[in-house]
């Protein structure tokens, strides 16, 4: 077992996102599920790969990542409008829902509906957290972990 996170290796770890007012946007500690971080596989950002390079069991650090390196900024190409047609089998939602919708390559793409006008549905297809500078604890638990998929929540 490796005692210090290198690069194309795992970390499981307990993390917490914070925003720039303090509130928590997620937690692994509300769930008791900690997270499996896998590096070199373009699941992470390179600033946040670099945060945790060098990490050991036991570990405990605190970090802010700018928007661009956390979740990306917002991307306008990103907002759809949608006719009302177009939610014919589901019905119209209401603003705030997420919904998944299919991608042209089959995949599921989850939205959230911004704006529902009497013309059309505005759906933002942006990380919900793209935009904002966000702050990470994390503990590291374990490094390359030997463990079933389900034990863990994989961060992407």
């Amino acid at each position: 077992m490796t005692t210090q996170v290198n690069a194309n290796r795992a970390l499981l770890a307990h993390f917490t996102l914070k925003l720039a007012d303090g509130s928590t946007a997620e937690s692994s500690l509300i769930s008791g599920k900690p997270a499996l971080f896998r590096f070199g596989d373009g699941s992470l950002s390179a600033e946040l790969e670099q945060q945790l390079i060098g990490l050991a069991v036991g570990d405990k650090v605190q970090f802010t990542l700018p928007a661009q390196a956390a979740f990306g900024l917002q991307n306008p190409d990103l907002i759809q409008f949608f006719s009302h047609q177009d939610f014919h089998s589901t019905g119209v939602p209401e603003v705030g829902t997420i919904m998944l919708f299919n991608a042209i390559d089959g995949s599921e793409l989850p939205g959230l509906v911004r704006e529902v006008t009497a013309q059309s549905i505005t759906v933002d297809f942006n990380h919900p957290l793209a935009g904002q500078a966000v702050s990470f604890d994390i503990e590291v638990l374990e490094i390359d972990p030997q463990q079933e998929p389900s034990d863990a929540n994989t961060v992407s």
